[in-house]
């Protein structure tokens, strides 16, 4: 057995500048009061292959399953725990209902499993009425569950609990393409709307200014006034009055250059950085240095000289031996100039030779140090 530990040692300081690019106002920001509206519903899948609710922490689907016999004029004299055949399943339906939908269109759901089912391959889910937070049905779902994979072997079909199984895919949720009719309508009546408001994705105040400004070059001055960093009204000229639909088009489709502040992301767990088109570093000298660590465990037998022969007292022993190894690389200090663009970082870390892993110990360093003219987020 080898265990080794790296200590990785850098500093550096760079600086980057490039111009943003335009972007559609639809992509960067999203018109206030035009959104989906979130649904949910409690409802049953049957047709399970004895991979169902079992009896130990299913007891609410037997209550379900008997409450929705009751309905349908089957009464039945037994305990609910009975109709735990493992072929059903309590799930949770969810699905998102789009603005301007209409009584008729269908959206897709979402069942994942409540209790202890091992999968909800091959099942269906029964009709299931989806409520707002206002407790108002707008839309009902049923249908075949596509999970998207399959569970074969031990795990299912009744076989023998603790058998071999294989799997593909997350058996325990899925979705029903189409399965949701919308049955009742948001009301949203935008034509009677004399202004509109714009909430930027990501708030700035630079990106919001330029929003502003690009509207009232195209519809005339003083059309779009920035409220704060994430949000523009605007008003409805009379040109457009009665015709909203249309205005709202032709905003969305105007370019803007998009003006962010300088960041950097970075995954300590994947060793994955990225680094933002502002950031800026200074130039500094970079000492670079690996420390490993290398422990090697070897195991010997001690075998006696006649140990098969009567009159010997001698035991076959087994001798662990550990080894141990140091080796700290040569460090050679480096200078990195100052750069302008984001091809010369790239370039400038290149040349350092670290590794993702090293760069994200190295951000932090030089965030701690002040050096690092962006913010650091860690994820």
């Amino acid at each position: 057995m080898i265990r080794r530990w790296t200590l990785g040692i850098v500093l550096f300081v760079v600086t980057v500048t490039t111009s943003a690019e335009a972007a559609r106002i639809k992509d960067i920001a999203t018109i206030e009061g035009i959104r989906e509206n979130q649904l949910i519903g409690y409802g049953l899948v049957v047709g399970l292959d004895r991979t169902g609710d079992m009896v130990i922490g299913g007891q609410f689907t037997a209550q379900a399953m008997m409450s929705m016999l009751n309905k349908m004029g089957i009464n039945l004299i037994l305990d609910p725990i009975q109709l735990l055949t493992r072929n059903i399943a309590s799930v949770m339906a969810t699905a998102k209902l789009p603005p301007f939908s209409r009584p008729g269109m269908t959206i897709d759901v979402v069942v994942s499993s409540m209790a202890n089912a091992k999968s909800i391959q091959g099942g269906t889910l029964l009709l299931t009425p989806l409520k707002a937070p206002n407790q108002q049905v707008y839309a009902v779902a049923q249908g075949p569950i596509s999970i998207g994979g399959f569970m074969g072997g031990g795990g299912g079909g009744g076989a023998k609990s603790g058998s071999s199984t294989v799997t593909k895919n997350h058996q325990a949720a899925g979705i029903v393409p189409g399965g949701a009719i919308i049955e009742k309508d948001v009301p949203m009546n935008i034509e009677a709307w004399d202004s509109v408001s714009i909430n930027l994705r990501q708030a700035d105040f630079t990106t919001a200014i330029r929003l502003a400004d690009a509207i009232d070059s195209v519809l005339g001055a003083g059309t779009a006034v920035p409220i704060s960093s994430g949000q523009v009204r605007t008003s409805v000229p009379a040109s457009f009055q009665g015709r909203v639909v249309q205005y709202i088009a032709t905003v969305e489709g105007l370019d803007v250059m998009v003006d962010v502040p300088a960041k950097v992301v970075v995954n300590e767990r994947t060793g994955t950085v990225v680094l933002g088109e502002h950031v800026r570093l200074s130039t500094c000298a970079i000492a670079h240095g690996n420390l490993t660590i290398t422990v090697k465990d070897t195991v010997s037998v001690s075998q006696p000289t006649a140990p098969f022969m009567g009159s010997s007292n001698g035991q076959t022993e087994v001798i662990k031996n550990q080894d141990t190894e140091v080796q700290e690389d040569p460090a050679r200090l480096l200078v990195v100039d100052e750069t302008v663009t984001l091809g010369e970082v790239v370039r400038a870390l290149n040349a350092v030779g670290v590794t993702p892993r090293d760069l994200v110990s190295i951000l932090a360093a030089m965030k701690s140090a002040g050096a690092l003219q962006a913010s650091l987020e860690i994820i």
